[in-house]
Protein backbone atom coordinates (compact mmCIF):
# COMPACT_ATOMS: atom_id res chain seq x y z
CA UNK A 1 0.00 0.00 0.00
CA UNK A 2 1.38 3.42 -0.96
CA UNK A 3 2.21 6.00 1.70
CA UNK A 4 -0.41 8.35 0.25
CA UNK A 5 -3.17 5.75 0.64
CA UNK A 6 -2.06 4.98 4.17
CA UNK A 7 -2.29 8.64 5.14
CA UNK A 8 -5.73 8.88 3.57
CA UNK A 9 -6.90 5.94 5.68
CA UNK A 10 -5.42 7.46 8.83
CA UNK A 11 -7.09 10.82 8.12
CA UNK A 12 -10.42 9.10 7.38
CA UNK A 13 -10.28 7.13 10.63
CA UNK A 14 -9.33 10.24 12.62
CA UNK A 15 -12.21 12.18 11.03
CA UNK A 16 -14.63 9.36 11.83
CA UNK A 17 -13.43 9.24 15.45
CA UNK A 18 -13.86 13.02 15.73
CA UNK A 19 -17.40 12.84 14.35
CA UNK A 20 -18.34 10.05 16.75
CA UNK A 21 -16.97 12.06 19.67
CA UNK A 22 -18.83 15.20 18.59
CA UNK A 23 -22.10 13.32 18.01
CA UNK A 24 -21.99 11.12 21.12
CA UNK A 25 -24.95 12.91 22.84
CA UNK A 26 -27.30 11.62 20.11
CA UNK A 27 -25.70 8.22 19.46
CA UNK A 28 -27.54 6.32 22.23
CA UNK A 29 -30.58 5.16 20.21
CA UNK A 30 -28.41 4.20 17.23
CA UNK A 31 -25.87 2.21 19.27
CA UNK A 32 -28.55 0.41 21.30
CA UNK A 33 -30.68 -0.12 18.20
CA UNK A 34 -27.70 -1.57 16.33
CA UNK A 35 -27.02 -3.92 19.24
CA UNK A 36 -30.62 -5.18 19.28
CA UNK A 37 -30.61 -5.52 15.49
CA UNK A 38 -27.38 -7.54 15.63
CA UNK A 39 -28.86 -9.81 18.28
CA UNK A 40 -32.14 -10.26 16.42
CA UNK A 41 -30.83 -10.72 12.88
CA UNK A 42 -30.18 -14.50 13.19
CA UNK A 43 -33.84 -15.01 14.18
CA UNK A 44 -34.88 -13.00 11.11
CA UNK A 45 -32.79 -15.32 8.91
CA UNK A 46 -34.33 -18.42 10.49
CA UNK A 47 -37.85 -17.13 9.88
CA UNK A 48 -36.96 -16.26 6.29
CA UNK A 49 -35.65 -19.79 5.74
CA UNK A 50 -38.99 -21.02 7.11
CA UNK A 51 -40.83 -19.13 4.34
CA UNK A 52 -41.48 -15.71 5.87
CA UNK A 53 -40.86 -12.54 3.89
CA UNK A 54 -38.23 -10.11 5.20
CA UNK A 55 -40.87 -7.69 6.49
CA UNK A 56 -42.85 -10.42 8.26
CA UNK A 57 -39.71 -11.95 9.76
CA UNK A 58 -38.52 -8.56 11.02
CA UNK A 59 -41.97 -7.77 12.43
CA UNK A 60 -42.10 -11.08 14.30
CA UNK A 61 -38.57 -10.63 15.67
CA UNK A 62 -39.28 -7.03 16.72
CA UNK A 63 -42.48 -8.11 18.48
CA UNK A 64 -40.55 -10.84 20.31
CA UNK A 65 -37.92 -8.36 21.53
CA UNK A 66 -40.62 -5.91 22.71
CA UNK A 67 -42.57 -8.66 24.46
CA UNK A 68 -39.48 -9.97 26.24
CA UNK A 69 -38.57 -6.47 27.45
CA UNK A 70 -42.10 -5.74 28.65
CA UNK A 71 -42.42 -9.03 30.53
CA UNK A 72 -39.06 -8.42 32.22
CA UNK A 73 -40.05 -4.94 33.34
CA UNK A 74 -43.49 -6.00 34.60
CA UNK A 75 -42.58 -9.25 36.35
CA UNK A 76 -38.99 -8.90 37.53
CA UNK A 77 -38.42 -5.27 38.51
CA UNK A 78 -41.17 -4.91 41.17
CA UNK A 79 -40.13 -8.14 42.89
CA UNK A 80 -36.47 -7.17 42.70
CA UNK A 81 -37.20 -3.77 44.26
CA UNK A 82 -39.11 -5.38 47.15
CA UNK A 83 -36.19 -7.65 47.91
CA UNK A 84 -33.68 -4.79 47.77
CA UNK A 85 -35.78 -2.85 50.30
CA UNK A 86 -35.94 -5.95 52.51
CA UNK A 87 -32.16 -6.37 52.24
CA UNK A 88 -31.60 -2.77 53.33
CA UNK A 89 -33.85 -3.28 56.37
CA UNK A 90 -32.01 -6.45 57.44
CA UNK A 91 -28.45 -5.07 57.29
CA UNK A 92 -28.39 -3.78 60.93
CA UNK A 93 -29.53 -7.12 62.39
CA UNK A 94 -26.94 -9.01 60.31
CA UNK A 95 -24.19 -6.70 61.56
CA UNK A 96 -25.31 -7.19 65.18
CA UNK A 97 -25.27 -10.96 64.69
CA UNK A 98 -21.72 -10.70 63.35
CA UNK A 99 -20.62 -8.77 66.47
CA UNK A 100 -22.31 -11.16 68.93
CA UNK A 101 -21.77 -14.54 67.30
CA UNK A 102 -19.88 -14.47 64.00
CA UNK A 103 -16.70 -12.62 65.04
CA UNK A 104 -16.34 -14.46 68.40
CA UNK A 105 -16.65 -17.79 66.54
CA UNK A 106 -13.95 -16.73 64.04
CA UNK A 107 -11.69 -15.57 66.88
CA UNK A 108 -12.07 -18.92 68.64
CA UNK A 109 -11.40 -20.98 65.51
CA UNK A 110 -8.60 -18.85 64.03
CA UNK A 111 -7.07 -17.79 67.38
CA UNK A 112 -6.84 -14.14 66.33
CA UNK A 113 -8.32 -10.89 67.59
CA UNK A 114 -10.80 -9.21 65.24
CA UNK A 115 -12.17 -5.71 65.78
CA UNK A 116 -15.91 -5.51 66.25
CA UNK A 117 -18.03 -3.81 63.59
CA UNK A 118 -18.75 -0.20 64.58
CA UNK A 119 -22.56 -0.15 64.45
CA UNK A 120 -22.75 3.59 65.03
CA UNK A 121 -20.38 4.23 62.12
CA UNK A 122 -22.33 1.90 59.83
CA UNK A 123 -25.64 3.47 60.85
CA UNK A 124 -24.25 6.95 60.26
CA UNK A 125 -22.91 5.92 56.85
CA UNK A 126 -26.24 4.39 55.81
CA UNK A 127 -28.11 7.49 57.00
CA UNK A 128 -25.72 9.74 55.07
CA UNK A 129 -26.05 7.53 52.01
CA UNK A 130 -29.84 7.64 51.99
CA UNK A 131 -29.87 11.37 52.69
CA UNK A 132 -27.48 11.86 49.81
CA UNK A 133 -29.70 9.68 47.61
CA UNK A 134 -32.75 11.73 48.63
CA UNK A 135 -30.89 14.97 47.99
CA UNK A 136 -29.70 13.71 44.63
CA UNK A 137 -33.23 12.70 43.72
CA UNK A 138 -34.55 16.10 44.79
CA UNK A 139 -31.88 17.90 42.77
CA UNK A 140 -32.59 15.69 39.78
CA UNK A 141 -36.32 16.41 40.00
CA UNK A 142 -35.58 20.12 40.32
CA UNK A 143 -33.37 20.01 37.26
CA UNK A 144 -36.04 18.07 35.42
CA UNK A 145 -38.61 20.70 36.30
CA UNK A 146 -36.26 23.47 35.22
CA UNK A 147 -35.13 21.87 31.97
CA UNK A 148 -38.19 20.42 30.33
CA UNK A 149 -36.65 20.63 26.87
CA UNK A 150 -33.69 18.52 27.95
CA UNK A 151 -35.99 15.89 29.44
CA UNK A 152 -38.14 15.88 26.33
CA UNK A 153 -35.02 15.42 24.20
CA UNK A 154 -33.81 12.52 26.38
CA UNK A 155 -37.21 10.80 26.27
CA UNK A 156 -37.26 11.36 22.52
CA UNK A 157 -33.89 9.63 22.15
CA UNK A 158 -35.11 6.68 24.23
CA UNK A 159 -38.31 6.49 22.19
CA UNK A 160 -36.19 6.32 19.03
CA UNK A 161 -34.56 3.03 20.11
CA UNK A 162 -37.41 0.73 18.94
CA UNK A 163 -37.78 2.73 15.70
CA UNK A 164 -34.06 2.49 14.92
CA UNK A 165 -34.04 -1.21 15.88
CA UNK A 166 -36.91 -2.02 13.49
CA UNK A 167 -35.44 -0.23 10.48
CA UNK A 168 -31.92 -1.55 11.10
CA UNK A 169 -33.34 -5.07 11.26
CA UNK A 170 -35.15 -4.41 8.00
CA UNK A 171 -32.07 -3.11 6.18
CA UNK A 172 -29.32 -5.06 8.00
CA UNK A 173 -28.31 -7.41 5.18
CA UNK A 174 -28.37 -4.60 2.63
CA UNK A 175 -26.16 -2.39 4.84
CA UNK A 176 -23.67 -5.24 5.32
CA UNK A 177 -23.52 -5.85 1.56
CA UNK A 178 -22.94 -2.15 0.86
CA UNK A 179 -20.09 -2.04 3.36
CA UNK A 180 -18.60 -5.13 1.77
CA UNK A 181 -18.77 -3.52 -1.66
CA UNK A 182 -16.72 -0.57 -0.34
CA UNK A 183 -13.77 -2.79 0.58
CA UNK A 184 -10.74 -2.75 -1.75
CA UNK A 185 -11.08 -5.66 -4.14
CA UNK A 186 -7.51 -6.82 -3.50
CA UNK A 187 -8.01 -7.20 0.26
CA UNK A 188 -11.72 -8.02 0.29
CA UNK A 189 -11.40 -11.83 0.79
CA UNK A 190 -8.95 -11.47 3.70
CA UNK A 191 -10.95 -8.68 5.35
CA UNK A 192 -14.24 -10.56 4.98
CA UNK A 193 -12.71 -13.70 6.49
CA UNK A 194 -11.37 -11.65 9.41
CA UNK A 195 -14.73 -9.93 9.97
CA UNK A 196 -16.57 -13.27 9.82
CA UNK A 197 -14.25 -14.70 12.47
CA UNK A 198 -14.79 -11.62 14.66
CA UNK A 199 -18.54 -11.99 14.10
CA UNK A 200 -18.38 -15.62 15.20
CA UNK A 201 -16.61 -14.63 18.42
CA UNK A 202 -18.95 -11.68 19.06
CA UNK A 203 -21.98 -13.87 18.43
CA UNK A 204 -20.66 -16.38 20.95
CA UNK A 205 -20.41 -13.62 23.52
CA UNK A 206 -23.29 -11.25 22.81
CA UNK A 207 -25.85 -13.85 21.81
CA UNK A 208 -24.46 -16.88 23.62
CA UNK A 209 -22.91 -15.70 26.87
CA UNK A 210 -25.66 -13.17 27.60
CA UNK A 211 -28.30 -15.89 27.10
CA UNK A 212 -26.34 -18.13 29.48
CA UNK A 213 -26.25 -15.34 32.09
CA UNK A 214 -29.99 -14.71 31.78
CA UNK A 215 -30.80 -18.42 31.93
CA UNK A 216 -28.63 -18.96 35.02
CA UNK A 217 -30.13 -15.91 36.73
CA UNK A 218 -33.62 -17.33 36.14
CA UNK A 219 -32.63 -20.83 37.28
CA UNK A 220 -31.01 -19.57 40.47
CA UNK A 221 -33.73 -16.99 41.18
CA UNK A 222 -36.70 -19.31 40.62
CA UNK A 223 -35.01 -22.21 42.42
CA UNK A 224 -34.19 -20.12 45.50
CA UNK A 225 -37.70 -18.68 45.41
CA UNK A 226 -39.10 -22.23 45.59
CA UNK A 227 -36.78 -22.98 48.52
CA UNK A 228 -38.18 -19.92 50.31
CA UNK A 229 -35.14 -17.63 50.28
CA UNK A 230 -36.41 -14.05 50.69
CA UNK A 231 -33.60 -12.56 48.61
CA UNK A 232 -33.96 -15.12 45.82
CA UNK A 233 -34.23 -12.68 42.90
CA UNK A 234 -31.36 -10.50 44.12
CA UNK A 235 -29.04 -13.47 44.58
CA UNK A 236 -30.11 -15.01 41.27
CA UNK A 237 -29.50 -11.73 39.42
CA UNK A 238 -26.06 -11.21 40.98
CA UNK A 239 -25.03 -14.83 40.41
CA UNK A 240 -26.24 -14.75 36.81
CA UNK A 241 -24.37 -11.53 36.01
CA UNK A 242 -21.24 -12.75 37.81
CA UNK A 243 -21.27 -15.96 35.74
CA UNK A 244 -19.64 -13.93 32.97
CA UNK A 245 -16.46 -14.94 34.85
CA UNK A 246 -16.25 -18.75 34.84
CA UNK A 247 -17.21 -20.31 38.21
CA UNK A 248 -17.31 -16.90 39.92
CA UNK A 249 -21.09 -16.55 39.67
CA UNK A 250 -21.60 -20.07 41.02
CA UNK A 251 -19.21 -19.50 43.95
CA UNK A 252 -20.60 -16.08 44.83
CA UNK A 253 -24.20 -17.25 44.55
CA UNK A 254 -23.90 -20.44 46.59
CA UNK A 255 -21.94 -18.75 49.38
CA UNK A 256 -24.36 -15.81 49.58
CA UNK A 257 -27.46 -18.01 49.39
CA UNK A 258 -26.07 -20.34 52.08
CA UNK A 259 -25.43 -17.43 54.45
CA UNK A 260 -28.91 -16.03 53.81
CA UNK A 261 -30.42 -19.46 54.46
CA UNK A 262 -28.56 -19.69 57.79
CA UNK A 263 -29.80 -16.24 58.86
CA UNK A 264 -33.35 -16.94 57.71
CA UNK A 265 -33.90 -20.54 58.81
CA UNK A 266 -31.26 -21.01 61.50
CA UNK A 267 -28.90 -23.95 61.83
CA UNK A 268 -31.01 -26.43 59.86
CA UNK A 269 -29.44 -28.63 57.22
CA UNK A 270 -32.48 -29.07 54.94
CA UNK A 271 -32.61 -25.46 53.59
CA UNK A 272 -28.85 -25.58 52.99
CA UNK A 273 -29.13 -28.83 51.07
CA UNK A 274 -31.93 -27.36 48.94
CA UNK A 275 -29.84 -24.26 48.22
CA UNK A 276 -26.87 -26.41 47.22
CA UNK A 277 -29.16 -28.54 45.03
CA UNK A 278 -30.38 -25.42 43.19
CA UNK A 279 -26.84 -24.30 42.38
CA UNK A 280 -25.73 -27.84 41.57
CA UNK A 281 -28.56 -28.21 39.05
CA UNK A 282 -27.75 -24.79 37.60
CA UNK A 283 -24.08 -25.72 37.22
CA UNK A 284 -24.95 -29.01 35.50
CA UNK A 285 -27.34 -27.27 33.09
CA UNK A 286 -24.69 -24.64 32.32
CA UNK A 287 -21.90 -27.19 31.73
CA UNK A 288 -23.88 -29.77 29.77
CA UNK A 289 -26.46 -27.68 27.88
CA UNK A 290 -26.03 -23.90 27.95
CA UNK A 291 -22.29 -23.51 27.34
CA UNK A 292 -21.96 -26.21 24.61
CA UNK A 293 -25.09 -25.10 22.73
CA UNK A 294 -24.97 -21.32 23.11
CA UNK A 295 -21.28 -20.44 23.46
CA UNK A 296 -18.95 -23.32 22.65
CA UNK A 297 -15.22 -22.59 22.58
CA UNK A 298 -15.34 -19.61 20.24
CA UNK A 299 -14.53 -16.75 22.63
CA UNK A 300 -11.03 -18.01 23.38
CA UNK A 301 -10.52 -16.03 26.59
CA UNK A 302 -9.23 -17.91 29.64
CA UNK A 303 -10.78 -17.05 33.05
CA UNK A 304 -7.80 -14.88 33.99
CA UNK A 305 -8.18 -12.99 30.71
CA UNK A 306 -11.88 -12.43 31.42
CA UNK A 307 -11.11 -11.00 34.86
CA UNK A 308 -8.35 -8.75 33.50
CA UNK A 309 -10.53 -7.48 30.62
CA UNK A 310 -13.40 -6.55 32.94
CA UNK A 311 -11.09 -4.83 35.45
CA UNK A 312 -9.22 -2.98 32.70
CA UNK A 313 -12.46 -1.82 31.08
CA UNK A 314 -13.78 -0.57 34.41
CA UNK A 315 -10.52 1.21 35.22
CA UNK A 316 -10.33 2.96 31.84
CA UNK A 317 -13.96 3.76 31.06
CA UNK A 318 -16.01 3.01 34.18
CA UNK A 319 -19.23 0.98 34.12
CA UNK A 320 -19.71 1.15 30.34
CA UNK A 321 -16.11 0.04 29.94
CA UNK A 322 -16.91 -3.08 31.96
CA UNK A 323 -19.89 -3.80 29.70
CA UNK A 324 -17.86 -3.43 26.51
CA UNK A 325 -14.67 -5.03 27.84
CA UNK A 326 -15.33 -8.61 26.82
CA UNK A 327 -16.71 -7.92 23.31
CA UNK A 328 -13.69 -5.72 22.59
CA UNK A 329 -11.35 -8.28 24.15
CA UNK A 330 -12.90 -11.04 22.04
CA UNK A 331 -12.22 -9.06 18.84
CA UNK A 332 -8.67 -8.31 20.01
CA UNK A 333 -8.13 -12.04 20.57
CA UNK A 334 -9.03 -12.68 16.92
CA UNK A 335 -6.73 -9.89 15.70
CA UNK A 336 -3.88 -11.04 17.93
CA UNK A 337 -4.35 -14.60 16.72
CA UNK A 338 -3.88 -13.47 13.12
CA UNK A 339 -0.95 -11.24 14.10
CA UNK A 340 0.71 -14.17 15.87
CA UNK A 341 0.23 -16.39 12.84
CA UNK A 342 1.82 -13.80 10.55
CA UNK A 343 4.67 -13.26 13.01
CA UNK A 344 5.42 -16.98 13.25
CA UNK A 345 5.55 -17.15 9.42
CA UNK A 346 7.71 -14.04 9.06
CA UNK A 347 11.41 -13.84 8.11
CA UNK A 348 12.04 -11.85 11.30
CA UNK A 349 10.88 -14.76 13.52
CA UNK A 350 13.00 -17.25 11.57
CA UNK A 351 16.13 -15.04 11.70
CA UNK A 352 16.09 -14.02 8.05
CA UNK A 353 15.59 -17.59 6.82
CA UNK A 354 12.46 -18.45 4.83
CA UNK A 355 9.68 -19.81 7.07
CA UNK A 356 9.17 -23.53 7.26
CA UNK A 357 5.98 -24.68 5.57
Amino acid sequence: MKDRNRWLIVVALATLAGLLYALQPILLPFVVGALFAYLGNPLVHRLMRAGFSRVMAVSATFATLCLAGTVTLVLVLPRLWEQLVYLESRIPSVLRWMNRHGIPWLEQKLRVNIDRIDMDLITEWLTTFWRGADATTTDMLTQIAQSGLHVAATLGLIALIPVVTFYLLLDWDELVQKLRNLLPRKYEPQLVALVEECDSVLAAFLRGQLMVMVALGLIYGIGLQLVGIKLAMVIGLVAGLASIIPYFGFTLGIVTASLVALFQFGLFIKPLLLVWAVFGIGQLIESWILQPWLVGDRIGLPPVGVIFAIMAGGQLFGFFGMLLALPVAAILVVLLRHAQRRYLNSHWYHGGEPPLV
